[in-house]
Order: structure tokens, then sequence, then C-alpha cells
């Protein structure tokens, strides 16, 4: 195993010292536990939004911080959620006397510390909402969760809720507007090779030289289904299958195409998916009418990526064209 670091026991520390370095308009406390706030945290009259999970999924969630995303996110080790004492530090960080969203992906950790710290915010006098990210369609159950799991959909909910909390919308009109952006996109991932966490070492799952993994998880979990290597745009078929099948989508709807990397794809790679998608789509009568490309929600070093479709109306993409100013997604401003 090769990697850029010093003791695999101290990746998550000296990272979020580096993001701290690099970005001196947030504000970072560096020593464990860890939050990434926004420079002007609290906005007064404004609603704070609050994410955040393992290490491994950068820019998820800390390169989202920032004017029209989120106002903090706390993360844990690799791959772990954070404990319930840090969400509580950056929910009160971010307090602007309107009240904190809780933007938790669907993972039994998450779920439940973000639970703990909500409930501990409210004995302090501090309203919380949450909503639960559940986008992706590849399994029901797996060894993280307990129904669907939250995936690269979560950037897209962020994105969505932030622009409403800067623009002054009341907490439960933002909480509206995450919950019905988690009801209109779907999500897909697969891997060419698996993810390796620092501490341990190997692979975390076993992928042969011809094989793919078809619905995996942003924690390396293993997908719906092991199938020969084939050409990208069969591939992007079998994703995209699925997520339109599910919602359902038809002809006629306006969306959001995202493809995403999983940290160890080129971009070149993410590209030739993207074309297939938009041509798929196009077949089926759906407009594209918003695109974001990139290795936004990753799992560390898995090659591979993953399709999400967010069915959009003039609302949300007035929400989604807003400006925002983060480390990792920024425009109009």
């Amino acid at each position: 195993m090769k990697k850029l670091i010093n003791d695999p026991s101290k990746v998550v520390d000296e990272a979020v010292a580096g993001i701290a370095a690099a970005h001196p308009e947030l504000r970072v406390i560096v020593d464990p536990p860890y939050v990434i706030a926004r420079g002007d945290a609290p906005v007064q009259g404004k609603v704070g939004l609050v994410s955040g999970g393992g290490s491994g999924h950068e820019p998820l969630h800390g390169g989202f911080v920032g004017h029209g995303m989120l106002d903090a996110a706390v993360p844990g080790a690799v791959f772990t959620s954070p404990t319930p004492d840090p969400i509580v530090a950056a929910t009160k960080a971010v307090d602007g006397g309107a009240g904190v969203l809780h933007i938790v992906k669907n993972y039994t950790g998450d779920v439940l510390n973000f639970e703990t710290a909500a409930d501990l915010a409210l004995a302090e006098g501090i309203e919380v909402e949450s909503v639960i990210i559940d986008d992706d369609v590849a399994v029901q159950d797996s060894l993280y969760t307990a129904g669907r799991r939250g995936v690269a959909g979560t950037l897209l909910v962020e994105k969505i809720a932030g622009a409403a909390a800067e623009r002054g919308d009341a907490l439960a009109e933002v909480a509206e507007i995450a919950r019905t952006v988690n009801a209109n996109v779907r999500s897909m991932g697969m891997a060419l090779a698996p993810c390796t966490v620092p501490h341990a070492g190997e692979p975390s799952f076993d992928l042969g030289p011809d094989e793919i993994e078809i619905g995996i998880g942003i924690h390396g979990e293993p997908g719906r289904a092991r199938i020969a290597m084939e050409p990208a745009d069969a591939i992007v078929d079998r994703l995209l299958a699925p997520i339109l099948d599910d919602l359902p989508f038809a002809s006629g709807d306006r969306v959001l195409l995202f493809v995403n990397g999983m940290g160890g794809t080129p971009l070149v790679e993410l590209y030739v998916v993207f074309r297939r998608a938009a041509e798929v789509l196009a077949s089926h009568g759906i407009q594209v009418a918003r695109t974001l490309v990139g290795s936004y929600v990753t799992s560390l070093d898995m090659q591979g990526c993953s399709i999400s479709v967010l069915r959009l109306d003039d609302a949300l993409t007035e929400l989604w064209d807003a400006p925002v100013q983060t480390p990792a997604l920024r425009w109009g401003r």
C-alpha cells in the first residue's frame, strides 16, 4: 500500500490541519473533536446547516462549508461517524437564532449520533430539524444501514437547502426543501477497484482483475452484483436503468445529471460516463437541464463512479443556480 500519509492513525488530524491552513476563510477546530465552520458563523437570523460523517469522502462534507451551503461540517475518523459532542458544538456554533438543520446520510452510526446531538441541542434551547438522506437505489439494507444508503445525492441536498437558508427561508421551509430534493433524487454507483482504509492497509473487498462491483456504497461496501468487466456504455446502462425505474422518471422531466467520481477515477472517464448517461436520458425524453461532473463524494481511492439524477422544477433550479462559495463548489459570487 502506497499513500501520501505519515502515521495512519493521524490521517484525519493532519488532513483537518491542512484544511485549516488552506482555507483561512473557515473556522476550523484543529484538535479533536473536529468542527469545520464558516468564518462568519453564526449568521444572525439565518437557519444554520450542519452535516458530517466519517472522513474519507472528501470534499464531502468539509469542502462544502461556506456561503450558500453548509454552515458547519463535523468530520469523524475514516468511515466512522462523529460522536454527538462535536455535532452539538457545531450546532451551537452556527445557531443564529433561526434554528439549525441537520443533514444526515442514512448510516446507522450517523443517524443515532445526530439524533442524540439534536436532543442535547434542544435541551439547550436550540430548535433542530433533521433530514435523512437515502438516495441510493442499489440495496434496501446494507452492512451500515437499515434502509437505503445516503450517497452522492447528499451534495445536491446540501447545495439546494443551503441556498434556501441563505435567502432567509424559515427552518421548517428549509427542511421541507431538503426533503423534496431527497424525494426526487436517485443514485447508484459502481467500482472498478476497492478502496484501502489507511489503518487497515488492505482493500475493503476483493475484486478479480476482470471483475467490477455494481451498486457499491461510499464506505467500500460491496453492492448488488459482481460481474465481468464491460464497456463503459453498458455499465452506465446498468446504473441508469434502476435509477429511472425507481422514481419513476418520465418523458418531459427536467433533471440535474450528476456524474461523481469515487476518488480514484480520472476526469476523462467521468466524461465518457456522462456522455452515455445524457444519451440515455435523451432517449427517454428527459431533458438534462443542469449538470455536475467531478469527484465530490468519494470513497478514498476507490476506482469507479456513481450517477445521480435529480428531477427539477423551477423552484429547485433557482436554488441550484444560486451563488455558492465553498472550497469545493463555487459559482455566481
